[in-house]
């Protein structure tokens, strides 16, 4: 028989997706938490790691890499903590087009418009690409040409969970960078509007072989951030979303008086700044600020994940280390696949360039 602890757990367990959200269920969910967290000191479970990527890839080519990510971003953290949000939602931004291989990066060219220019890009913070530049700038100081910038911003995005007081967690690396960027059409295919229903949420997940509890899971990255009128407008106008809470319908009214408002306002309401559980304690109170966010509370496929997060951090932060690393191994592109960029915004002019082999030793020239 399972027991709820067992249930909550991240693969290989499972969350059963037709489990009662009665009070009594809700209650024994809650002690099973607090038995977890009272005598949790294991390490997080992973999933499989792709062949050609791992937790060691840098050992011997580039040693102080996490240090140097992890020293830059708390200086940057200090004077913008937003910038956090930033880097993580450029991560997602890469590995749900095309898979993790810095495409997001490129800027356009001759070659018609980049990833950046699509509609659902547009709104990606200028401080993370340039975060992710002088990174790669003070790592290539350090280390030569060996680490790719498709590794830069999965750790830019791991040390922005971690520096906002998410769980700490290893991240593999051995990525390459991608040769070519995704078509507009890509883009608006793979990412998800926050006009987005359930059903449409999951089926954009089945297509990248993402479960409905990865979906919620991963969804729970808005508890930081921040979002423009247009992402959510349409629960305002022409008539107001009777899923809104009221009180919540009208402080977004203030701040988006009217349609095509330019203004921006946080998404998680209670902690803003903070990688908490929070965002699904909003759900509850129908304070979720997009379609797709509320839309995870109201949807019998995905409620059950809602309120057990909401009811226990401890089981978001193992779920969310989990699908965060089964979405950062997308499509990744290792060995003597892809290239390594000299400049994280353009493809490099020649061939002749340094690679990295499966072990993280450089100087193999193709």
């Amino acid at each position: 028989m399972k027991t709820a602890a067992s249930i909550l757990r991240p693969e290989p367990g499972t969350i059963s997706p037709t489990a009662p959200a009665s009070m009594a269920y809700n209650f024994l969910f809650l002690l099973s938490c607090i038995a977890v967290v009272s005598s949790s000191s294991h390490a997080y479970v992973y999933p499989p790691l792709v062949e050609g990527l791992s937790f060691t890839f840098y050992k011997s080519t580039c040693p102080d890499l996490e240090s140097i990510v992890r020293s830059y971003l708390k200086q940057l953290f200090q004077s913008d903590i937003s910038v956090a949000s930033g880097l993580l939602r450029l991560h997602f931004h890469d590995c749900f087009v095309q898979g993790c291989d810095g495409s997001i990066l490129l800027d356009g060219s001759f070659g018609g418009p980049s990833e950046k220019d699509a509609p659902p890009n547009l709104t990606l913070r200028p401080a993370a690409f340039k975060a992710i530049d002088e990174l790669q700038t003070l790592i290539t100081q350090a280390c030569g040409p060996v680490v790719s910038c498709a590794d830069i911003a999965a750790l830019a995005a791991r040390d922005s969970v971690r520096s906002t007081g998410g769980p700490k967690y290893k991240v593999p690396l051995g990525r390459r960078d991608g040769l070519s960027y995704a078509t507009e059409e890509d883009v608006l295919s793979f990412l998800p509007s926050p006009t987005s229903n359930v059903t449409a949420l999951i089926d954009v997940f089945t297509e990248l072989d993402l479960s409905i509890k990865d979906l919620v899971t991963l969804s729970g990255a808005h508890t930081i951030g921040i979002a423009h009128c247009s992402s959510f407008e349409d629960r305002l106008f022409p008539t107001q979303d009777s899923t809104l809470d009221p009180i919540f319908a009208e402080k977004l009214y203030l701040t988006c008086p009217a349609l095509n408002s330019t203004n921006t306002t946080v998404i998680d309401i209670r902690t803003p700044n903070t990688f908490d559980n929070k965002y699904f304690v909003d759900l509850l109170h129908r304070e979720g600020l997009f379609t797709s966010d509320q839309g995870l509370y109201d949807d019998s496929r995905t409620k059950p994940f809602v309120i057990i997060f909401a009811l226990c951090q401890r089981m978001f932060f193992e779920n969310f280390v989990y699908s965060m690393t089964k979405m950062g191994q997308l499509s990744v592109l290792t060995g003597s696949q892809g290239d390594i960029r000299r400049n994280c915004s353009a493809l490099n002019s020649n061939l002749s360039w340094y690679a990295v082999d499966g072990d993280g030793h450089d100087g193999k020239v193709f």
